[in-house]
C-alpha cells in the first residue's frame, strides 16, 4: 500500500475511533465515517473488505494500542503501583475533560453494545482489555493477588470513567484513585 493509501486508511480509522468513542458502534455508520474522514466510499470497501465490523474492530484495537502505550509510559515513570494507577486516572480524566466529557474509554461502548451479539467485535474488545490487564498485572508483580487486583483496578477505572462522563465531573476518578491508593499501600 502506498503512502496515499495508508493515509486514507488512517483517516478512516481516525474518524471511526472518534465516532465510536462519542456515539458507540451504532453512532458510527459508514456514511458518517465517509463524511468525517473525507474519503470516497470505494476506499472504505477497498481498505476494509469486511465492512463496518472490520473497520470498527481495527479501530478498537488501534485505540487500545494507543491507550496501552500510554499505560506503559506511565508504568515506566511511576515509582509505585499506587502512583501508576493515580497517573492513569489523571491522564484518562484529562482526556475525558478535554473532550467535553465525550471520550471515556475507546472500548467500553462498543463492548457494551456488541459483546453478546458480535463475536469478532467481542474478541477485539476482549484483546484490548486483556492487554491493559497485563500492563496492570506487570506493575503489581510480587503480589500474590496481582491477577485479581489487575482485574479489580481495570473494573474500577472503567466504572469511574463511566460515572465521570455521566456526571461530567472528575470526582468519580479522584475517589477511585484515592481508594486504589489505600488498597495498594
Amino acid at each position: 500500500m502506498g503512502v496515499k493509501g495508508a493515509e486514507t486508511r488512517d483517516r478512516m480509522l481516525d474518524a471511526t475511533q472518534e465516532l465510536i468513542e462519542t456515539g458507540g458502534y451504532f453512532g458510527a455508520g459508514l456514511n458518517q465515517v465517509i463524511a468525517a474522514s473525507g474519503t470516497p466510499r470505494g476506499s472504505l470497501y477497498f481498505h476494509f473488505p469486511g465492512g463496518k465490523d472490520q473497520l470498527v474492530g481495527e479501530s478498537v484495537r488501534r485505540a487500545g494500542r494507543t491507550i496501552g502505550d500510554a499505560l506503559e509510559g506511565l508504568a515506566d515513570s511511576s515509582a509505585s503501583a499506587a502512583e501508576f494507577v493515580d497517573a492513569v486516572l489523571r491522564s484518562l480524566g484529562d482526556r475525558l475533560e478535554e473532550s467535553g466529557w465525550r471520550k471515556g474509554c475507546p472500548v467500553a461502548t462498543v463492548a457494551l453494545e456488541t459483546a453478546s451479539t458480535n463475536d469478532p467485535l467481542q474478541e477485539a474488545c476482549s484483546e484490548v482489555y486483556a492487554s491493559w490487564e497485563a500492563t496492570l498485572r506487570a506493575r503489581l508483580t510480587g503480589r500474590p493477588d496481582a491477577d485479581d487486583l489487575a482485574v479489580l483496578i481495570l473494573a474500577l477505572v472503567e466504572g469511574a470513567l463511566l460515572l465521570a462522563r455521566t456526571h461530567r465531573s472528575r470526582e468519580p476518578l479522584d475517589g477511585v484513585a484515592r481508594q486504589i491508593g489505600v488498597l495498594l499501600r
